[in-house]
């Protein structure tokens, strides 16, 4: 009875367009008063302690981070790169747009933000050279799903908080991950072009050479170099590796590239400040949540059903992915990953699958809905910066989330793919 009470009013306040944050808190506080003799003054204090972690100090500073870097010309610069490297082949711009994407990746953690700053240079530029509004827009959506997979990542630095699972460990899983999946739709992104007939551009003596454009991006390369070497090598934790992110990219925006005004710096704050306090509403009441579902042995519960009627690991993984897609078109992959680990978690340990290896596959499930509507976030600021229906960016994505679900398969059954920089660096 308390389940169906939970997941029914959670899903109707949705429904209602109540923000995620609020359903939340209502949901949980409103269960307990009906079914329970607890206060409800469990859920406010389980959204304060939850919030006090010091690895969810990465989130708001990986958010300023990007901020900083696509308006102070580091996002450009690598775009820049990208192109030089590969925009004399069929598709070069389209393979350029995934690159950058994937470069932004690994310093922002965030999907949303790799395409408003991959979106607002990329898709102007694709235009220009004859490439098809909707099939550059629908490109750009998906490859900005890489910027929550390529560390550093938000969503892992959520499920490493949620499962107890080393978020270091979740950032060496996503490297290999994110590099298949933006190989992935590279090639798509070049079989369509072959057919549609979007050739490259031939570099002349008046381009500036390769050479060139390389170091001019060199400090932005850097960036990533930092972040991740520094994880990798054990110099910095995630958390303080999302301070160095905001620094070198406050250094370089300001004093190296010269693009950073104080203005844009307020303006980028102020920005990362209304994001944040979304979150951490959002992961706040997300905490009440997933206490109240431990609380009553509700993880327990459904993985005794589910694995009492289901014993192939082969088909209760499948179950899980299918879940994961279907949630995740209705659910931001934040919410879903604190509201979906502890019911899940305790199914997959019970079957002998990595926690690493289930956040890695539950992130990349997680963020096909990015590009899945209704939720579909990445369509939505997709659309909005080249002014297309969304309908069109949604039609023009179908491919590349073939592409991403084949991926999805590879990573969810084929555990070497996420799990070889772990074992290697352990």
């Amino acid at each position: 009875m308390n389940i169906l009470l939970l997941f029914g009013v959670f899903f109707v306040l949705i429904m209602l367009s109540v923000p995620i944050g609020v359903a939340l808190g209502v949901a949980t506080s409103l269960t307990i008063c009906l079914t329970s003799n607890i206060g409800p003054v469990m859920v406010a204090q389980k959204a304060f302690t939850g919030l006090d972690s010091f690895t969810l100090i990465a989130i708001p500073f990986f958010m300023l981070a990007g901020n900083l870097m696509a308006l102070g010309g580091i996002a450009r610069r690598i775009v820049n790169l990208a192109d030089a490297a590969v925009g004399k082949f069929t598709g070069g711009l389209g393979m350029a747009t995934v690159i950058g994407c994937m470069f932004f990746a690994a310093i922002s953690g965030s999907g949303p933000a790799t395409v408003t700053a991959m979106g607002s240079i990329m898709l102007p530029e694709m235009e220009k050279r004859g490439y098809d509004r909707a099939f550059s827009t629908g490109l750009t959506a998906t490859a900005g799903t890489i910027g929550v997979i390529i560390p550093p990542s938000i969503p892992f630095v959520i499920y490493g908080v949620a499962s107890g699972t080393s978020v270091g460990d979740m950032f060496k899983a996503g490297f290999i991950t994110g590099i298949l999946i933006g190989i992935g739709l590279m090639i798509v992104c070049w079989v369509i072009s072959k057919k549609r007939g979007y050739k490259g551009i031939e570099r002349t003596k008046n381009d500036e050479s390769f050479l060139k454009v390389f170091l001019d991006s060199l400090p932005a390369l850097m960036a990533p170099v930092i972040i991740l070497g520094g994880i990798y090598g054990g110099i910095f934790t995630p958390t303080e590796a999302a301070v160095v992110a905001t620094v070198y990219s406050l250094f370089v925006g300001k004093f190296v590239y010269h693009e950073l005004t104080w203005k844009i710096v307020y303006e980028s704050y102020r920005s990362t400040a209304d994001m944040n306090g979304f979150t951490g509403l959002a992961l706040g009441f997300s905490m009440s949540f997933a206490a109240y579902l431990t609380m009553e042995q509700i993880p327990a519960k459904v993985a005794n059903v589910v694995l009492s009627a289901v014993s192939s690991k082969i088909a209760i993984i499948a179950l899980i992915i299918v879940i994961l897609l279907v949630v995740g078109c209705f659910v931001d992959n934040i919410s879903s990953c604190l509201i979906l680990t502890p019911v899940f978690l305790p199914m997959v340990k019970a079957v002998g699958m990595d926690p690493v290896h289930f956040g890695i596959m539950m992130t990349v499930a997680l963020a096909i809905g990015f590009v899945t509507p209704p939720y579909g976030v990445n369509l939505f600021v997709a659309s909005a910066v080249a002014k297309l229906k969304i309908e069109e960016v949604s039609k023009a994505a179908i491919p590349f989330l073939a592409a991403m679900f084949v991926c999805l398969l590879l990573i969810a059954y084929i555990e070497p793919i996420s799990m070889a920089l772990v074992w290697l660096l352990s």
